[in-house]
């Protein structure tokens, strides 16, 4: 079976030069590129940082998947990805994060990505492929993935 992202993430939805001061304003950035692309309405940014607030969403090897909350399903005008990349990094209670995979989904559609990404993430080198990838195409090829293991 294929988890293909293709449909959910497109080049410009990926900015690979961000800064942010903090977690917070990392998170706004999110909201900001999901809004940009379309893909929520604007009310979405509060559910993303509810969500932060309510439960980190750090997962590990330099990446955080900031989204809304279950109630925030409604602000989603369409499935979609965003990917930033922070060069310098994001201090992320504690972790230092330099990817964030925003998703704004209005089913259950993005568990298959998160499991998909899990496993990018338990393998060293594509997890700082992922980190280290300053080219949008790229990234978003990355994340056409495989459930094969």
């Amino acid at each position: 079976m294929t988890t293909n992202v293709r449909p959910v993430l497109e080049p410009c939805g990926v900015r690979v030069h961000e800064t942010a001061p903090s977690r917070e304003a990392a998170v706004h950035r999110c909201a900001d590129v999901l809004e940009e692309i379309g893909a929520v309405h604007p009310s979405y940014r509060d559910a993303m940082l509810d969500r932060e607030w309510a439960m980190s969403t750090y997962v590990g090897e330099g990446v955080a998947i900031p989204h809304g909350l279950d109630m925030s399903r409604a602000l989603v005008r369409r499935d979609s990805l965003a990917v930033l990349r922070f060069p310098e990094g994001v201090d992320w209670d504690g972790e230092t994060v330099h990817v964030c995979v925003a998703i704004a989904a209005r089913g259950d559609g993005h568990v298959a990505l998160l499991s998909a990404l899990a496993r990018i993430l338990l393998d060293p080198g594509r997890a700082r492929a992922l980190r280290e990838s300053a080219d949008p195409e790229e990234i978003v090829a990355m994340l056409h993935l495989d459930d094969e293991p």
